[in-house]
């Protein structure tokens, strides 16, 4: 179906409407919606906390009767499932919506079309496929969840010009400016979960938790300990919301990590690391969409070899090092087809840094 200059605009509102989500509504996805009736907007909304209306809900009913012949733009298909929340889809059709224009299809397997064919079959004209990357996008944690059963995982490294994560004895703080530091933060705010290991618990001591923008929760800290490494009184497990993932039993040392606030999971793989696959999956099954990683360059080589960073969020200072830690250590190559090729998404400057988002080409 062709799509008018209208549908589009009345489109990249929704999606502006649904960023304003960006920060809250995990497990669910970003939505927005903006009813349309005679050329004139009648109802707008958005989802903006999990539990709480969706967006063509909070649209309905800013636009109370004007709302009947409309055509409600949607950047999600609508739920046609009862969860936590009535199904949008029965509220759409109730309320008399004439035409509906969603930017993609839900993945979510108890949705999959479901609730664009309900409204169909009520005599409402249906099409989807407006501006669904930008949608695709803004869900790509979302939609990693469904369609793959794993988070999206965007590996974060800052370092030097050379390359340079740390010094060789571990220091890291901090290598770029105040600047990039806030724009991290912001990254770290839309995740779900932020993952670290044990060595960046050890020497750098973070806490992870989102401080330099305005955010109304933290997202769950998960720490990768194979040999339960972290000490009780690591700020990390400050408050709780944290996991500790560890590869073998350790009664005393879970305790005490429990004790001091942690969840603690045991999760080996056959070398005796922690099973990184699995503990994707785990974190799945618990709602993560997206799963932002500031890690160490050991860690961050494991999940670029076994294939887990789906994304690269690399922020470069101006200033040389020299001597010290690698972003990641990998197999050394001795013909240059073995490179591993990124897909540049964005370059930009941050403060006097700069901003690199790139994404791993398939082999």
């Amino acid at each position: 179906m062709a799509f008018s200059a209208d549908d589009h605009k009345h489109m990249a509102r929704a999606l502006r409407l649904a960023e304003r989500g960006l920060y809250t509504t995990t497990p669910n996805p970003r939505v927005g919606c903006v009813l349309v009736r005679d050329g004139t907007v009648v109802g707008e909304g958005w989802h903006e906390r999990a539990g709480e209306a969706h967006a063509e809900i909070h649209a309905l009913n800013a636009a109370g009767a004007h709302v009947r012949g409309a055509t409600a733009y949607v950047t999600l298909e609508p739920c046609s499932h009862h969860g936590r929340t009535p199904p949008c889809a029965e509220a759409l059709v109730a309320a008399g919506v004439a035409r509906m224009v969603a930017a993609m299809r839900d993945p979510n397997p108890q949705v999959a079309g479901q609730g664009l064919a309900q409204l169909a079959a009520a005599g409402i004209t249906v099409a989807d496929g407006l501006l669904a990357h930008e949608a695709r996008e803004l869900n790509i944690g979302f939609v990693s969840r469904m369609e793959r059963g794993r988070p999206w995982l965007r590996l974060k490294l800052a370092a030097s010009l050379d390359g340079k994560t740390a010094l060789a004895n571990g220091r890291s703080q901090w290598i770029t400016g105040p600047e990039a530091r806030r724009d991290g933060h912001a990254w770290r705010a839309r995740a779900c979960a932020i993952l670290t290991g044990a060595g960046t618990v050890r020497d750098d001591d973070p806490r992870l938790t989102v401080r330099d923008v305005e955010t109304s929760r933290q997202p769950l800290r998960v720490v990768v300990d194979s040999h339960f490494e972290t000490p009780p009184t690591a700020r990390i497990l400050e408050g709780g919301n944290c996991l500790v993932a560890a590869a073998r039993e350790d009664e005393a040392k879970s305790a005490a990590l429990r004790d001091a606030g942690a969840e603690v999971l045991v999760l080996p793989n056959p070398q005796g690391k922690v099973d990184l696959p699995r503990l994707l999956a785990m974190l799945a099954e618990r709602g993560v969409n997206e799963l932002h990683v500031e890690a160490g360059h050991k860690l961050n080589g494991s999940l670029l070899r076994e294939g887990l960073v789906d994304e690269l969020l690399l922020y470069f200072a101006p200033t040389l090092i020299g001597s010290g830690r690698e972003m990641f250590p990998l197999p050394e190559i001795t013909d240059l087809a073995g490179r591993r090729d990124l897909k540049m998404l964005d370059l930009r400057r941050i403060g006097s840094d700069i901003r690199i988002l790139a994404r791993p080409l398939p082999a």
